[in-house]
């Protein structure tokens, strides 16, 4: 995310309990994380599942921001 954060979306996240913001975040990384395994089932559609998820880990457990 590149783009400077609108007072408005700085204002609702101010707006926010730990308990919201820490759930927000948690909804985000597992929804990272099934659109990772869903591209990779379609890239690899010989895969099993169980393959899928273990590359959805390597990937998730390696990455660098």
């Amino acid at each position: 995310m590149n783009e400077p954060l609108t007072p408005e979306y700085i204002e609702t996240l101010r707006r926010m309990s730990g308990e919201q913001k820490l759930k927000t975040a948690f909804q985000l990384y597992w929804g990272a994380r099934r659109l990772k395994a869903a591209r990779l089932r379609q890239e690899h559609p010989d895969w099993s599942e169980e393959q899928v998820q273990a590359r959805v880990r390597e990937i998730f457990m390696y990455a660098r921001s």
